[in-house]
């Protein structure tokens, strides 16, 4: 199976995550793109969905599913999005289609995280791809300082505004080994405005894409 075969695979199986009649988190990015693509299919049995990013807004709206404003949503019972790569405690690391901002909002939202990615994003240590931290532009070479003091090498994604009109820096060399005390350190640095370590927004299920079909994880409530 070629990568775009998988995604499209744990997109559809992503459907039975949904429940009937509630509004639908949907997050960004190639994978989600299929899981969208898929959930046109069911439109009709959903209330709509609350979207991480204009582009998933865009294409939402192209397939007539209702996008609803967070501030107007209280909770949902789901949250469905990518990863760049996901530990085996289910902490991750997004941001590489810069929007890992709005997807914390809306995986805020939700009762539960359902990560869908192919098998490749499965890591032992979060790190190997380079950490995405969105901030003020004002700040940009004072976060980046602070990087390079932990020996790390930050560099400005060049021409990306993020929808919210951030700034992303994408940090390599980083081996994160205990994922939620980086993502408070960092979150607590002037000028952060999102770190994209998911470990307090963690996902709670993983349908992970593979050549065997559809392997399913489930994380404890452990960290």
């Amino acid at each position: 199976m070629t990568q775009d075969e998988l995604k499209a695979m744990v997109g559809r199986a992503a459907l039975a995550q949904v429940v009937p009649g509630s509004i639908v988190g949907v997050g960004t990015g190639s994978t989600v793109n299929c899981f969208i693509d898929a959930l046109a299919t069911i439109r009709d049995r959903i209330h709509g969905a609350v979207s991480s990013s204009e582009k998933s807004t865009e294409r939402l709206r192209a397939h007539g599913i209702a996008v609803l404003d967070t501030n107007a949503i209280e909770r949902i019972p789901v949250y469905i999005d990518g990863a760049d790569e996901i530990d085996p405690r289910g902490h991750m690391i997004k941001g590489g289609g810069a929007a890992l901002t709005r997807e914390k909002i809306v995986a805020d939202l939700a009762d539960r995280f359902v990560c869908i990615a192919d098998v490749s994003k499965r890591v032992a240590v979060l790190g190997r791809f380079p950490l995405p931290v969105e901030v003020i532009p004002m700040a940009s070479a004072q976060i980046a300082r602070r990087f390079v003091a932990w020996g790390a090498s930050p560099v400005l994604r060049a021409g990306v505004v993020t929808d919210n009109g951030g700034h992303l820096i994408d940090v390599h060399g980083l081996n994160i080994t205990d994922p939620l005390a980086m993502e408070c350190e960092i979150n607590q640095w002037p000028g952060v405005v999102s770190v994209g370590i998911f470990a307090r927004h963690r996902a709670s299920l993983c349908l992970f894409g593979g050549p065997d079909g559809i392997e399913t994880v489930s994380y404890t409530s452990a960290s």
